[in-house]
């Protein structure tokens, strides 16, 4: 694990180093802040293969030596021998899980926000112009333009809803965002109530008028891997504020969300899927062991970026697009265990 983060680390620093000269970044800043949690990252990726390696390169030594014929020639079983790889990987599992929904996100916002200043620019983009959401289920808001420069916004719509049909409308030429107050700043504005055959037009020009929306400048600002930025309280709670918007809630954010717990229950499927292949004494020994590892381990991989790449654009459910993979390969773990009982 220290091993390939410390080459994950060497690369992305050489990949990157032209742009921290560039901007004149602190070295401090570089290492303190974006690979300090740049760590954490790498490492929520790849634990499920460091657990895969690790589990073949122990195993495989205990075969070479046959230490594992000669437990197994003594009587214990192998579902006894297994007991302690599987305690083991279960651990890790559960460490992964809580890193997983709760600390690496935290790590992600620093790094991510790192990124977007001084090495993706394009990473951190903002909702400018013809903007449509809900702010409640009966009530909508549109903006024909939004700078975040100044938390501005152009021409201005509210409308409210009664029973399917239209009973207020509040429209402004101008709304900007005061961040002392938390309230948005109206000036020449229109309010528009209709009852039926009655309507009532009122006119506000030249008149300011401070007052609360649902909504703030954030609420504008998406960044490229947003979804990895949540705790996954957050991350619950942005999905469902914006299905409560009417906003397309993106299916990588939901898919980040199943992630979060398949990616622990693979560990545990490796785990089984390592033991099995490497309890064997075969020639070729540690090598060929680790071979048949990086292979499974990368059909994995790519058996998972393509489930998840049907999850997001076509229209297979993001739960199982994401745990797909998992359960084929519980079923390669099953035949492989009892082969290896054979």
């Amino acid at each position: 694990m220290v091993l390939i983060t410390m080459i994950a680390v060497a690369i992305n620093f050489f990949e990157n180093v032209d742009k921290f000269l560039n901007d004149e970044v602190k070295l401090k800043d570089v290492f303190l802040t974006y690979y300090l949690n740049f760590i954490p990252w790498i490492n929520g990726l790849l634990w499920p293969l460091f657990a895969l390696l690790a589990v073949i390169f122990f195993t495989s030594r205990m075969a070479r030596d046959s230490e594992i014929i000669a437990m197994l020639s003594a009587g214990v079983s192998y579902q006894r021998m297994l007991r302690p790889f599987m305690i083991g990987g279960s651990i890790i599992a559960i460490l992964l899980w809580i890193g997983n929904n709760y600390v690496i996100p935290n790590s992600s916002r620093i790094k991510n926000e790192f990124e977007s200043e001084y090495i993706r620019r394009g990473a951190k983009q903002t909702l400018s112009s013809d903007i449509h959401f809900y702010t409640q289920p009966n009530e909508k808001a549109y903006f024909r333009l939004f700078s975040a420069r100044d938390s501005t916004a152009r021409n201005f719509r509210l409308e409210r809803f009664k029973g399917g049909k239209l009973v207020y409308v509040l429209k402004s030429d101008n709304l900007k965002y005061q961040k002392e107050s938390g309230k948005w700043r109206m000036t020449d504005y229109e309010e528009h109530t209709i009852n039926g055959l009655n309507e009532r037009l009122i006119l506000k020009r030249e008149i300011v008028k401070d007052t609360v929306f649902p909504f703030k400048p954030e609420d504008f600002v998406r960044y490229a891997k947003q979804m990895e930025m949540l705790t996954t309280t957050e991350l619950r709670r942005f999905i469902n504020e914006e299905q409560d918007k009417g906003l397309d809630a993106a299916k990588k954010y939901i898919i980040e969300l199943y992630r979060r717990s398949a990616d622990p229950f693979t560990i545990i499927i490796l785990t089984l899927i390592g033991v099995t292949i490497a309890s064997r004494k075969v020639r070729g020994g540690m090598g060929l062991h680790l071979a048949l590892g990086i292979i499974l381990g990368s059909i994995f991989v790519i058996l998972s970026k393509f489930t998840v790449t049907f999850a997001s654009n076509l229209n297979l459910h993001p739960g199982i697009g994401v745990w797909l993979p998992n359960f084929i390969f519980s079923g390669i773990a099953i035949y492989l265990y009892r082969q290896a009982q054979a």
